[in-house]
């Protein structure tokens, strides 16, 4: 829905209102033509049903509106004297054209005075219910937004079980483009897994003033642009999803429109300069790590690595014991001598568990293990007698991937080495060939809802020959930390301006253990917290300190003032 078409569809609803509401205008000593009037009918509207003028501004907010609009028929209703519980299910279940009725049918009469108090603890409970669902959609919707980091790609910057704090107002809150959707959820209904959202009608891109603007190294939370995934960690057909509804990704943003990008070696490139990462910054790649003893899983666990294989080996299993450990192993496979080799993830096999089942099994250790490692892990592995080597893996530059942005068999790039890449800016002109089409193809047909079509060496934009093309919006690249680990703009290209959520600003809880064997999130009682990582700001220039110990001494020094002045005052009554 474009912005003309969205003015009529306001249009309409003034025109609904006011032939279903006019004659109550009147009988409430009001004039009849100021039920016509947008925005200032319903400005007279709270004044009749005795509600703050502050509330008209609701009515104009997305998402927010459609928890104000059932509120506002139920008011209405009653400030005529049409108490009762039927009534109140009437215009609900008629989407408020019951109003209708009301007012041309029904010699009702205006109460001026009526009392807002609710008259049954029902009432009173519903009143308090809506009150908090509006307050916390709006937080949700306009200013901080909760979210988990579900996968790995910023391991260990961020880490698979933390819970942060988004702020929506740092870079400007993205008004919602999808009208109709359940508050407090984002694509899917819990428990039910239905879609949460109508595709349609969808508000025009708009985003509200914000006081920073996406800088380099940003962590940044993003709609996807490629997104199809109806439900995460589920396998099934692909959905058609408005902007709003794409799946939330968390990357750190290295490439700023207008930049010119490339990858050598693993190590990024802007503007043919090494780029430089703050502090907290924790990339990963992956290593060869190699030992003539054998490489410890022991020894990896100790300096803090998480993502690698493990490999059990094993004469025999029963039945009991196959179906035990099953949620902790990723393959399996059989020698030739008939020895069964198990892997699992670095967590291995709890003991616990061997126990239980008596499992004969052995680790193996093997000399050469692949493990994704930061700079100081790699230092430490070093100065460890038993290692031989560590080596970084690099694929070589021309050793080409397809499935990789741009999807061109004329660039053969990897993760490791790829670029030069232009980073789209507004209002910038790019020349447009065969050459350069896969690199903009995307943006002009998907993200400027433009029409494409090649004719042997001529392209055609809305079915006019084009050698150039200018950009409407924004666009940045962003990567995981978690170099080798990560699917991001070097997987699916460019994230546009209108994507953009906000900013992680606050890590409020962080869980170890919060992926299982196979993938999909464990339950919470088999979480465990990393102390050191809960109540810690995200985005600093630094070493993450956590304030948690401070928070549980002004909890204990809250508590106890409350009870000290609590015991003073009924002991001076």
């Amino acid at each position: 829905m474009n912005a003309t078409q969205w003015i009529l569809f306001i249009l309409i609803i003034q025109v609904i209102h006011f032939l279903g509401t006019w004659k109550l205008y009147i009988k409430a000593g009001r004039k009849g033509w100021e039920a016509s009037i947008p925005i200032y009918n319903a400005i007279v509207l709270m004044k009749i049903i005795n509600r703050p003028t502050w509330w008209t501004i609701l009515l104009f907010i997305p998402i927010i509106n459609l928890l104000m609009f059932p509120v506002i028929w139920v008011e209405t209703i009653r400030s005529y004297g049409r108490n009762s519980l039927v009534e109140t299910w009437l215009v609900l279940l008629t989407f408020g054209f019951y109003i209708y009725y009301v007012n041309y049918a029904l010699d009702v009469t205006y109460i001026e005075d009526r009392s807002l108090e609710p008259t049954t603890s029902t009432g009173e409970w519903v009143s308090s219910l809506v009150f908090a669902i509006v307050a916390a959609t709006l937080v949700h919707t306009y200013f901080i937004q909760p979210y988990v980091i579900p996968t790995g790609s910023l391991e260990r910057t961020l880490r698979v079980g933390d819970f942060l704090f988004v702020s929506k107002f740092h870079y400007g809150a993205r008004t919602p483009m999808t009208t109709v959707a359940a508050p407090m959820v984002h694509d899917t209904l819990p428990i039910i897994n239905k879609k949460s959202y109508l595709n349609k009608p969808q508000l025009p891109y708009f985003r509200l003033p914000g006081f920073t603007k996406v800088n380099r190294n940003d962590i940044v939370v993003f709609s996807w642009p490629a997104d199809t995934v109806r439900i995460f960690f589920r396998k099934e057909k692909g959905v058609k999803k408005p902007i709003d509804k794409k799946s939330n990704y968390v990357k750190r943003c290295v490439g700023l429109p207008g930049d010119s990008l490339e990858v050598k070696n693993g190590v990024v490139y802007i503007n043919n300069k090494q780029l430089v990462l703050p502090k907290s910054a924790k990339p990963q790649f992956d290593y060869t790590i190699y030992s003539q003893k054998g490489v410890s899983s022991k020894l990896l666990q100790s300096i803090g690595v998480v993502d690698f294989t493990r490999k059990y080996t094993s004469i025999s299993l029963s039945q009991e014991q196959a179906n035990g450990i099953s949620p902790y192993v990723l393959g399996y496979n059989q020698t030739k001598e008939g020895t069964l080799e198990l892997y699992t993830r670095g967590t291995g096999i709890p003991t616990k568990i061997v126990q239980k089942y008596q499992l004969p099994l052995k680790e193996v250790t093997d000399r050469q293990r692949t493990a994704p490692l930061t700079v100081q892990m790699v230092a430490q592995l070093k100065k460890e007698i038993t290692i031989d080597s560590v080596v970084q893996i690099v694929t070589p530059k021309g050793k080409g991937n397809t499935t990789l942005f741009p999807q061109s068999p004329d660039y053969a790039w990897n993760y490791s080495n790829m670029g030069a890449i232009y980073i789209p800016e507004k209002d910038a002109t790019v020349a447009l060939n065969l050459k350069t089409l896969p690199f903009y193809k995307k943006i002009i047909r998907d993200y400027e809802k433009n029409t494409i079509i090649v004719s042997g060496n001529e392209i055609r934009i809305n079915d006019v020959p084009a050698d150039s093309y200018t950009f409407k919006q924004d666009y940045y690249w962003m990567m995981g930390d978690n170099r080798d680990h990560s699917e991001d703009s070097r997987a699916w290209g460019y994230v546009p301006e209108d994507h953009i959520v906000g900013t992680p600003i606050f890590l409020w809880m962080s869980f170890d253990n919060f992926i299982g064997a196979n993938g999909a999130p464990n339950g919470p009682l088999d979480w465990k917290p990393r102390w050191d990582r809960i109540f810690t700001v995200v985005n600093v220039d630094g070493e993450p300190q956590s304030y948690f110990k401070y928070f549980l001494i002004a909890l204990v020094a809250y508590f106890t003032g409350t009870w000290y002045w609590g015991r003073r005052k009924r002991s001076k009554e």
